[in-house]
């Protein structure tokens, strides 16, 4: 596995269908080592610090083999890295083969994977179309939020070494499964609200299927 690019970006401020939005969904690549802190990537610097950031959003990811899968669904010719708005893009990282209380050393950061990315429509103002939100959706390739366990520099071409294999036989696409189907896996279902690493609103938003 390894780091392909660190993106970050600021708020922005948008008219979207007649309302002003502010949002952080638009990252660019930086160069050179980037610091991570237990609750940002460099620069990185959320809006909606209801539905976004802290400890348990600190760091996106988004795996590059995904984009191959968007290329009938967005006008981008030469997509830049972090067009999904992601801090990291990564090779070989994909939410089949990351379990929730992972660990992950890139660069001297620690990260703990916690939970999928949930997005919403601000991925549409990202691409400036209606559908994309739904097409995310559909295509089923979320990403990954982590907790940051050390802080320290992470650089674009580090290594991605899993340290600890989680205990918990629960990856980030059976979260991402359970809840696109209503929770109609029950033991997995049951896994997610008992595991005390997943975050209680993610929990909350599952517990109406039990």
């Amino acid at each position: 596995m390894k780091l392909i690019s660190v993106n970050t970006g600021s708020p922005q401020n948008f008219l979207w269908k007649g309302k002003d939005v502010t949002t952080s969904i638009f990252k660019k690549p930086v160069a050179g080592k980037c610091k991570v802190t237990f609750m940002n990537a460099g620069d990185d610097r959320q809006s909606d610090l209801i539905h976004h950031g802290g400890l348990d959003k600190a760091v996106y990811s988004y795996d590059y083999s995904y984009y191959t899968n968007w290329e009938n669904h967005i006008s981008e010719d030469s997509p830049e890295y972090g067009l999904f708005g992601e801090n990291l893009t990564t090779s070989g990282m994909t939410d089949d083969l990351v379990f929730i209380g992972d660990i992950y050393t890139i660069g001297s950061v620690k990260l703990k994977a916690v939970q999928p990315r949930f997005p919403c429509f601000k991925l549409n103002i990202r691409f400036g179309e209606d559908y994309i939100l739904n097409r995310f959706y559909d295509l089923g390739f979320f990403g990954i939020y982590f907790r940051v366990v050390e802080e320290g520099y992470l650089d674009s071409g580090d290594k991605i070494i899993l340290d600890h294999r989680s205990q918990f036989n629960l990856t980030i696409a059976d979260i991402v499964n359970c809840k696109k189907s209503k929770g109609e896996d029950r033991e997995k279902l049951n896994l997610i609200l008992n595991n005390d690493l997943i975050p209680a609103g993610l929990k909350d938003s599952l517990r109406i299927y039990k």
